[in-house]
């Protein structure tokens, strides 16, 4: 008998789990490869075209399709968004936050600049007290062994992307912005001696991710600079450097993320010497 349709769709991750949980027994033989390897490797969601999904389960596409269907959503895309949007804290569009400054008191440029010099030090404050040492020992070492430190960072990341290129380039370490100009990625230009490094804050670059998906399928070294542990990069990486930005007026600086990055560049240029 086939397995009916589920009408609507689970709004968490938790029921997303739940409902997994409850149908896997009963699916026929390809819906329940779908389950079991969705149950063990959900990372892989929020990063991994349909098409990476069904290969890594056994199962062709349309299965996978029937699958999320199944689960009550309406396609693969649609239960994509689920995990994505698990990991993205909803700010406001920047026409609102413009409005919510301009209706506060006090907000001419003076005034604006201490409100942002202040966040950037609350910033800096939090990267000195919570920064893992080991961690970022680990991303050093990663680094300083790769022959090319490959770099992506695209949005509000690409300054701290760009940044570090600048500053590696200063410091004699080879290394490769991957910009996203014409859409290329560049991703046949890593090497398996080479290490990413991938810097992505929520909303998280789809880009970023799928490059850091192929480094980690292909073996190569992945540091992640993010701003949250339960990030989707955070998840495909061997070192996380988590960057705690305060903001002001729901805007977001780059202070911390900055100094970490120099920092970084700055212990692996001296560890390569």
């Amino acid at each position: 008998m086939p397995v009916p349709d589920v009408l609507s769709a689970p709004s968490t991750l938790e029921e997303f789990h739940d409902r997994l949980a409850a149908i896997t027994e009963g699916l026929p033989k390809r819906l329940r490869q779908c389950a079991e390897f969705v149950a063990a490797r959900s990372d892989r969601i929020a990063v991994s075209t349909v098409a990476d999904l069904a290969a890594g389960a056994g199962v062709p596409p349309s299965a996978l399709m029937r699958f999320c269907r199944i689960m009550g959503f309406t396609g693969y895309s649609d239960m994509q968004r689920l995990f994505r949007e698990a990991y993205v804290p909803g700010l406001p569009d920047y026409a609102t936050r413009l409005k919510t400054l301009k209706d506060r008191e006090g907000g001419s440029p003076g005034a604006l600049l201490a409100e942002f010099v202040d966040a950037g030090r609350t910033s800096l404050e939090r990267l000195a007290k919570t920064l893992d040492e080991d961690a970022l020992n680990r991303a050093v070492g990663l680094l300083g062994r790769a022959d090319t430190v490959h770099l992506i960072g695209l949005r509000r990341a690409f300054p701290v992307a760009s940044y570090l290129a600048y500053v590696f380039d200063k410091v004699q370490v080879p290394a490769m912005l991957h910009d996203g100009v014409g859409l290329l990625d560049h991703r046949f230009a890593l090497r398996a001696t080479d290490a990413l490094l991938a810097i992505a804050f929520a909303p998280y670059s789809e880009e970023t991710l799928a490059l850091a998906q192929d480094a980690r399928t292909r073996g190569l070294p992945v540091v992640a600079l993010t701003d949250r542990p339960g990030s989707p990069l955070a998840r495909l990486s061997d070192a996380v450097l988590l960057v705690p930005e305060a903001d002001f007026g729901a805007f977001r600086s780059l202070s911390a993320a900055i100094t970490l990055a120099l920092t970084l560049v700055v212990a692996v240029g001296a560890v390569r010497g």
